[in-house]
C-alpha cells in the first residue's frame, strides 16, 4: 500500500487498511499519534485527558488478537481516536468541562462509546469543551480554550470544537461529538472538516453530559455523531454508530437506505443560499453559487426557488423546544423561580422566548411538538421532489473568540453588520428539532485561509444519501489546505 503523507495523518480508512492487512501495528500507530499530540497537542489544547496507558493496552490487545486469529476485532479494529469530553468513558475522567464533575471517573461507557470498542477503536484520550457543552465556542475553567488550528484568534466553535479542532489538526482521524444546537456541525465548519448530524434516534445517546451522569433519559433534540477528514471516514463511522440502544438490540436492528443515487448527475438538489432572517456574508454567497455551479456542471438538477419551510418560523420552533428540553435538571427552588421570573414578563415581551419556553406546562409543549410533526411533514413534502438540500452552514467563516467576552455582549460580524452571537447556529438549527441528518463540509476558503463550508440536509433516515452528496461534490472541490498543526 502506498501512501502519501505520514500514516497517522491518512485518512481512517486508509490506517484501517493498513492494520489489517499488518503493514503497521496498532501499538506503532498509537506512538506516532502520542509523539504528534505531544508536539501538536498543548499549543491546540483539544485533547484535555490522556489515556496513554490505557490506549497502549488496548493497542496491544489488538496486535495480539490479530497475531493469534489472523482476524479483526471490528470495522475499527485497532485504530486510535478520541472521544468528546461529554461522552462518559468507563474508568477514565470525564468533566463535560465542569469543575463539578472534576473528578468524575464513570464506571459505565455511554452506549455510543460502547459501540467503538466493540467495534476495536484504542481510545486514546478526551477532547475538551464548554462548559456542560453550554457555548458554541470551547472554553472551560478546568482546561482553558481550544484554539482553532487555522488561526489561534478565531473560535475553534462548540461545543465539539476540542472534537473538530483535533481531527483538523491530525490529532485523531475520526471523532464521536454531539449536536443540539449545532454543537457538532458549527466546530467542522469553523474548523474545516466533516461532521454529521445523524437522524433522530439513529445512534444511542444514553451516558451524554448533560443529562448528569447516572440519567437514563436524555433530550429528544440531542444526536450522537461523527467528524471526520473526508466523507468515506464519515460513512465508515456512521456504520458503527448507527444501532439500537443495547435495551433495543435484543429485538431489532438499524439498516439505514443506501444513497439514492449512484451518479451525482441522477440527483435533485435543493439549494438555499441566504435568507433575511440569518443574513450570510458575501463570501459564504459566493461559495454557494459556486457550489452550484459544480452540481449543474457535474449534471445534478439544482432547484434554487422552493424553500421547505419559513427559517424564522423553523428557529423560533427550535428555540422553544431546545429552551424546554434544558430544563429537565433545573433544581426544585431554582425551576420555581423562573417559572415566576417568566409569569411577570408581559405575553408581548419578546424578552420572554426564555424563560417561558424553558417553564412551558406540558400542553403547551404537547402543542410545540405537534407544530414540529407538522413541520416535519412540509419537508418530507419538500423531498418527494428534491434528494437533498444545501444550505450555508453558519453565517461566515469563523468568528474572533470571544471567551472574554460575557454572552450577553458578544455578537457576531457579518459584511459589516452586527448580528446576534447566535445567529451562528440559525441555519444548523433547520435540521435539530425535526430529526434530519444534516452534514457540514468544508467546500472552500476565505481570502485570509479560514474554511468556509456548506451543509447539506436530507430525508429522515438518508443519512447515506447525504454523506454520499457529499463525496460526490468532494472530487469536483481542490483538495483542501490543512492548517499549519497538520504536520509529520
Amino acid at each position: 500500500m502506498t501512501l502519501r503523507r505520514p500514516l497517522h495523518l491518512a485518512p481512517a480508512h486508509e490506517q484501517l487498511s493498513a492494520l489489517r492487512e499488518r503493514t503497521v501495528t496498532s501499538r506503532a500507530l498509537l506512538e506516532r499519534y502520542l509523539e504528534h499530540l505531544s508536539r501538536t497537542g498543548p499549543g491546540l489544547n483539544a485533547v484535555v485527558t490522556l489515556d496513554a496507558g490505557g490506549a497502549r493496552a488496548a493497542a496491544d490487545a489488538a496486535d495480539r488478537h490479530l497475531a493469534a486469529t489472523g482476524e479483526p476485532l471490528g470495522p475499527l479494529h485497532g485504530l486510535p481516536m478520541t472521544v468528546k469530553d461529554a461522552l462518559e468513558t468507563k474508568g477514565l475522567r470525564t468533566t463535560c468541562g465542569s469543575p463539578g464533575l472534576a473528578e468524575h471517573v464513570p464506571e459505565q461507557d455511554a452506549d455510543a462509546v460502547a459501540l467503538l470498542r466493540a467495534a476495536g477503536a484504542v481510545i486514546i484520550g478526551k477532547t475538551n469543551v464548554p462548559v456542560m457543552c453550554q457555548d458554541i465556542q470551547t472554553s472551560n475553567p478546568l482546561f482553558g480554550s481550544t484554539r482553532n488550528p487555522y488561526d489561534d484568534t478565531k473560535t475553534a466553535g462548540g461545543s465539539s470544537g476540542g472534537a473538530a479542532a483535533a481531527v483538523a489538526a491530525g490529532l485523531t482521524s475520526l471523532e464521536v461529538g454531539s449536536d443540539l444546537a449545532g454543537s457538532l456541525r458549527l466546530p467542522a465548519a469553523y474548523c474545516g472538516v466533516y461532521a454529521l448530524r445523524p437522524s433522530g434516534g439513529a445512534v444511542p445517546t444514553r451516558g451524554h453530559v448533560p443529562r448528569p451522569p447516572g440519567w437514563l433519559t436524555g433530550s429528544d433534540m440531542l444526536a450522537v455523531g461523527p467528524i471526520a477528514r473526508t466523507a468515506e471516514d464519515l460513512g465508515l463511522l456512521l456504520d458503527v454508530l448507527a444501532a439500537p440502544s443495547p435495551a433495543d438490540a435484543a429485538a431489532w436492528t438499524l439498516t439505514l437506505p443506501a444513497p439514492a443515487h449512484r451518479n451525482l448527475a441522477d440527483y435533485r438538489v435543493g439549494l438555499w443560499q441566504d435568507d433575511p432572517h440569518c443574513p450570510v456574508d458575501g463570501a459564504t454567497r459566493a461559495l454557494l453559487d459556486r457550489v452550484a455551479g459544480l452540481l449543474r456542471s457535474a449534471g445534478a438538477t439544482v432547484d434554487a426557488d422552493g424553500r421547505p419551510v419559513e427559517l424564522a418560523d423553523s428557529d423560533r420552533l427550535f428555540q422553544r423546544l431546545m429552551y424546554a428540553t434544558t430544563s429537565a435538571t433545573a433544581t426544585d427552588t431554582g425551576f420555581a423561580d423562573e417559572v415566576a421570573a417568566a409569569d411577570a414578563i408581559p405575553a408581548d415581551d419578546p424578552r420572554g422566548l426564555f424563560p417561558r419556553s424553558r417553564t412551558m406546562r406540558h400542553r403547551d409543549w404537547l402543542l410545540a411538538n405537534e407544530e414540529r410533526e407538522r413541520l416535519r411533514a412540509r419537508w418530507a413534502a419538500y423531498f418527494a421532489t428534491h434528494d437533498v438540500l444545501v444550505t450555508p452552514a453558519a453565517p461566515t467563516a469563523a468568528v474572533d473568540d470571544q471567551t472574554a467576552v460575557p454572552v450577553p455582549q458578544r455578537y457576531v460580524t457579518v459584511d459589516g453588520e452586527k448580528r446576534p452571537y447566535f445567529d451562528q447556529t440559525a441555519w444548523l438549527n433547520l435540521a435539530g428539532h425535526v430529526r434530519l441528518p444534516a452534514l457540514v463540509m468544508a467546500a472552500g476558503r476565505t481570502p485570509d485561509g479560514l474554511p468556509l463550508a456548506v451543509q447539506i440536509i436530507g430525508p429522515y433516515l438518508a443519512d447515506r444519501t447525504v454523506v454520499a452528496v457529499a463525496g460526490h461534490l468532494a472530487r469536483h472541490l481542490p483538495d483542501p489546505v490543512r492548517p499549519p498543526a497538520f504536520t509529520a
